[in-house]
């Protein structure tokens, strides 16, 4: 029965993510914590001089701040609900967990693109692959759109999926938002361009330390999950260790080359972030041209991945608690 109980928000949760989603009626927690670093930023930026070292300064105070309170808020409430109604205690660290997770989101946001593309609407397909990648979106053709969605499920399927399941497995709903919180961090501030270059600096550093584990492990997950469709597992695992590293991050090539690989195509190359044009390697080999069909394969590789590591990292949670 305890192992019962100690499982039951983790996979709640995924199953009610699988269903439900992101609804946009339901303000999402994410939102508020986008609203924290942007007050905490405006905040640091006037206390701390303006200098490359007061600004990477302001960076750390900042992640410190935002990872703290990320997690004592979730623990604070989960302990409140505890002393009321062990029940209610399990219910909202299950709600906890399906908003911290992402699998039906990022399907969802990426198969806006797939429909714009079968659609004909290259601008309309610009506009939904905007709303799921950093770079801009203005030059892209229809291969760079398809392209873009295809490198961000890939990549998000270890920081949406993979990375959750495995800090809520560790340390419940508390950890799993204060991963939340470090991956957020680096998605607004982690530029390597002014403003943000030197304020990101440290949230940065501290999403490559977080993600470094995750990242290898959905690598191997997405090697799995692709043996399981039936695609070029030989060819993901060949790219995967050519090319993981290509990549200014250490760990957003691990499964972008796993992905290219599976899918015979090449990712990745230069991209255009806030009007300046960023050299980047390309990953994987152009086996083929990529097309719009690379989006919704890309999806079942995310699904199936996604179930094989909460089957794992449920699996280590429930012999953690057996063998203590």
């Amino acid at each position: 029965m305890p192992v019962l109980i100690s499982l039951a928000p983790l996979v709640i949760g995924f199953c009610v993510d699988l269903i439900l989603g992101d609804p946009h009626s339901i303000p999402h927690p994410v939102v508020l914590i986008g609203k924290l670093i942007s007050g905490f930023e405006k905040l640091f930026r006037r206390l701390f001089p303006r200098t490359p070292q007061g600004e990477k300064l302001a960076g750390l105070a900042l992640g410190l701040c935002v990872a703290a309170l990320s997690w004592l808020v979730p623990a604070a409430l989960l302990w409140l609900c505890q002393q009321i109604a062990p029940w209610l205690a399990l219910a909202l660290e299950s709600a906890m967990c399906w908003q911290i997770l992402a699998t039906k989101s990022l399907r969802d946001e990426s198969m806006k693109v797939f429909r714009a593309l079968e659609s004909g609407d290259l601008a309309a397909s610009r506009r939904a692959v905007s709303m799921i990648v950093g770079r801009d979106t203005q030059r892209l053709d229809e291969a760079g759109v398809a392209r873009a969605a295809v490198e961000t499920v890939a990549e998000n399927t270890s920081d949406g999926v993979v990375a959750p399941l495995v800090f809520l497995a560790i340390g419940g709903a508390p950890l799993g938002f204060l991963y939340k919180a470090v991956n957020t961090m680096d998605s607004m501030l982690g530029y390597t361009d002014p403003p943000y270059r030197d304020i990101g600096f440290f949230p940065a550093k501290l999403d490559d330390v977080f993600n470094f584990l995750p990242a290898r492990l959905s690598a191997l997950l997405m090697l799995a999950a692709g043996a399981l469709l039936g695609m070029d597992v030989k060819n993901g695992w060949r790219i995967f260790r050519r090319d993981r590293y290509c990549h200014a991050s250490p760990n957003s090539a691990q499964t972008e080359s796993v992905c290219a690989g599976l899918l015979g195509l090449r990712l990745a190359g230069d991209a255009w972030y806030h009007g300046v044009l960023h050299k980047k390697p390309y990953i994987g080999d152009p086996v083929r041209e990529v097309e719009h069909g690379d989006i919704p394969r890309a999806c079942r590789l995310l699904y199936a991945t996604a179930a094989l590591a909460l089957v794992l990292c449920a699996g280590c949670r429930a012999l953690a608690i057996l063998l203590l």
